[in-house]
């Protein structure tokens, strides 16, 4: 099936393999719509029990196969023992903070001296350097730990070692052949690493890391000797759900086991700081994905992108309530000046995209064009194009960058290609996201290389908006128990997404604004029952305004299901993502 939608985009349906179909029912005991969707996403037979029932018990691995896992975790266990103050250096980004946080919650627990340092996006940029690892130097800190960066980090790394300080790189980013010179770099993305572990995010490879740890003091009866409760690291599965959403790494693996157990931990409220940010948010249902991708996320993010890069971490980390409740209403604040500038930011982008709509990536730049914002429009601008998107501000004779990758294009790969080819001033990312430095005068030539690395590894059909299709299904279907069983496949995400459903021949009986730019509509159906849609940030869009103005045409619709609970009562809605009219249907 191919129809030509509102928004632009083809709807196809995605292939699945009837005889596994068949497989999966007699031998799992699934229904023809469930099993439909695990065939849909190519899980092999190996692996199904673990896929449909992920836990950290049977799916996390022994954390030294993690390439110089037991030589860090060594070095810390010395730094413990000898009473060393360790800092703790973290990236801006919600998987930095919520890793610094995880390192630092960890370190109370046991009564660890410890500093932390997260560099100002604008002033500093992303990574360490020679002043920021002086600044830790200088409060007496005597093991660095650097946390979602630090891979790429040569020239600072050095410096630590000409002052006898040992840094312990904690990563997850693409790396070079060539590491710098530190005492230990774990990081699954390594070349000569075969943990199969690519896909965890920096907190995944944190929470591997206090595994490690942990088991060595243990081992030691360290605990014992200190009178110190051992801690329970599942209790640390919060923090690590929160990283693994908001990085957009895949939820395949040991990252299902994650989030699935971290959304457990987060609805039990043990973490104060992040249990304010969702009553400032109101939060009021269970947290769910897209609370922590779309909610939460956004305001950790917040401080870093126009505020105060420290206070995602010093909110994770926070065990006073006015404290925390202070930082969890300046980050509200933050996100509502953020939300105005990439309003303001996008429509200026969006205006440039003209003179370059043919080409298969988009390389988009102005003049001072916010830092803290172009990750969001590169984001934004890939999504309605469904093409690869990089964003650079330029400030005089130099220019900074965010970018955004689609499946099947490693933009982190790309951006170390062009750092190798001197191309870039400094720059590094994973598979679909990234950044770099460069100079303005070699902004055409990137252009060039980045199209020309597209075109060579296109050999993936990449359709331009198209919206993959699971399945159709009747009104009727929208009811608990089938809810119920699309939710075997949770936690969705990356990787594995939430399952598109088409719902045909619907008619808008009314339709209201929400949260100023999300519409709530009553549809009509064919069956001659009411359903309950939301559409998202639609206001502004031609989808938003069809809902609005049109009470005649019967059309179709394509989107996912949400379970909205209130005062103990659980609905299921439907959740717009695009609008056939079909001139067709009747109703």
């Amino acid at each position: 099936m191919e129809s030509l939608s509102i928004s632009g985009k083809q709807w196809i349906y995605k292939k699945f393999d009837s005889s596994y179909v068949n497989f999966l029912k007699e031998n799992y005991f699934l229904d023809e719509i469930t099993a439909r969707l695990l065939s849909i996403r190519n899980v092999d037979k190996e692996y199904i029990d673990s896929f449909l029932k992920p836990s950290i018990k049977n799916l996390v691995p022994n954390p030294n196969c993690l390439r110089d896992m037991d030589k860090a975790s060594q070095r810390i266990l010395k730094a413990i023992n000898r009473k060393e103050k360790i800092g703790i250096f973290g990236d801006y980004d919600v998987d930095g903070a919520s890793s610094t946080a995880l390192l630092g919650n960890y370190f109370k627990l046991i009564q660890q001296d410890f500093e932390i340092y997260i560099p100002d996006r604008k002033s500093e940029g992303y990574g360490p350097s020679v002043k920021s690892f002086q600044k830790l130097i200088d409060k007496n800190v005597n093991l660095i730990i650097t946390v979602d960066c630090g891979t790429m980090s040569f020239d600072a790394i050095d410096f630590a070692n000409s002052k006898k300080i040992d840094v312990i790189v904690l990563d997850h980013h693409q790396s070079e052949i060539n590491l710098p010179n530190a005492f230990s770099i774990i990081n699954p993305n390594r070349i000569d690493d075969n943990s199969n572990l690519k896909y965890l995010c920096a907190a995944g490879v944190c929470f591997m890391t206090l595994i490690s740890l942990n088991t060595l003091l243990r081992k030691s009866h360290w605990f014992t000797k200190k009178k110190i409760y051992e801690p329970d690291l599942i209790n640390f599965l919060d923090l690590v759900s929160l990283g693994t959403i908001c990085d957009v790494v895949p939820l395949i693996g040991l990252n299902r086991a994650i989030v699935k157990q971290g959304l457990k931990i987060i609805n039990l409220k043990k973490n104060l700081g992040l249990k304010t940010l969702m009553d400032v948010c109101k939060i009021e249902n269970k947290t769910s994905t897209y609370h922590l991708g779309y909610v939460i996320g956004p305001r950790i993010n917040a401080g870093g992108r126009v505020g105060k890069c420290s206070h995602g971490a010093k909110l994770l980390l926070n065990n006073s309530p006015k404290e925390s409740f202070q930082i969890a209403n300046e980050l509200e604040k933050y996100n509502s000046e953020r939300k105005k500038l990439e309003k303001d930011l996008l429509n200026v982008a969006l205006n440039t995209v003209n003179k370059s709509i043919n080409d298969p990536v988009l390389v988009l730049y102005g003049d001072d064009w916010h830092e803290g914002v172009i990750g969001i429009i590169a984001s934004r601008i890939k999504d309605k194009f469904n093409k690869p998107t990089i964003i650079i501000s330029l400030n005089n004779k130099m220019g900074k960058a965010s970018a955004r990758s689609i499946v099947g294009f490693d933009i982190g790969e790309a951006i170390l290609s062009a750092l190798q080819n001197k191309i870039l001033i400094k720059g590094g990312g994973h598979k679909m996201a990234g950044g770099f430095s460069i100079e303005v005068e070699k902004i055409e030539k990137f252009k060039e290389f980045i199209i020309k690395k597209f075109n060579k590894k296109n050999n993936v059909n990449f359709k331009k908006n198209c919206l993959y299709l699971d399945s159709s299904i009747s009104a009727s279907a929208l009811n608990l128990e089938f809810y119920k069983k699309i939710e075997i496949l949770a936690p969705f995400g990356s990787g594995n997404p939430e399952p598109k459903f088409l719902l045909e021949g619907t008619k808008v009986i009314k339709s209201m604004v929400v949260g100023e730019k999300h519409i709530k509509s009553i549809l009509l159906t064919k069956d001659g029952s009411n359903i309950k849609t939301i559409t998202f940030n639609a206001i502004e869009t031609d989808l938003g305004q069809f809902l609005l103005n049109n009470r005649t045409n019967i059309f179709d619709i394509v989107g996912k299901l949400s379970l909205n609970e209130w005062k103990g009562e659980k609905n299921v809605e439907f959740i717009i993502d695009d609008i056939s009219v079909n001139k067709t249907h009747k109703i």
